[in-house]
């Protein structure tokens, strides 16, 4: 018996230090990586981090491309319909279908443009995820009022990008590549 919880201290102070040092491996075990090469295309088409991209990516839909929402929010970036339909249409399609969304190069192109316009728009990146997630109408009235993230699950949202977006620059050596190379 008391070799069994010499095993169960020993193995919970291992699963405790690699929690806290969080090498690069242990990283990745954890936060896996889909869709590398789309995420690096997309990300350097739209002047984006990919590991801000990939933080996104893993938030919305934990790199699973066939899920959708509760509000309707579909595939890995967990866009809207009439989101997507719009992006198409300013990026010059014409034949929007909305399975297209659950097409990973599709849904991380439509998400990477619309990252990159909320970017465009709000000159911060905080104020960006939160558009994000809790639409531009929404922060656009906070911003007005001068008042900060009124939603605890948008806070969380960017505070949670936030830090996935370091995870993912530590873990994944070809996501620390500056958007300006």
């Amino acid at each position: 018996m008391t070799a069994v919880v010499g095993l169960v201290v020993v193995l919970g102070g291992a699963f405790t230090y690699l929690q806290q040092t969080e090498p690069g491996w242990w990283a990745r075990l954890w936060y896996p990586l889909r869709y590398e090469q789309v995420v690096r295309g997309h990300a350097h088409n739209y002047r984006l981090e990919p590991s801000l991209l990939a933080a996104v990516i893993y938030q919305e839909s934990k790199f699973q491309a066939d899920v959708k929402s509760s509000s309707g929010a579909i595939g890995l970036m967990q866009l809207l319909p009439a989101t997507a339909k719009g992006i198409a249409v300013h990026t010059g399609g014409s034949k929007f279908v909305v399975s297209d969304l659950y097409n990973p190069e599709l849904n991380i192109r439509y998400g990477s443009w619309y990252l990159r316009h909320l970017l465009d728009k709000y000159h911060d990146e905080r104020t960006a995820l939160a558009a994000y997630n809790a639409g531009q109408a929404n922060v656009d009235s906070w911003r007005k009022r001068g008042v900060p993230i009124q939603f605890e699950e948008t806070r969380h949202f960017v505070d949670h990008v936030e830090k996935l977006k370091a995870i993912y620059r530590h873990a994944y050596s070809s996501l620390r590549q500056q958007r300006d190379t």
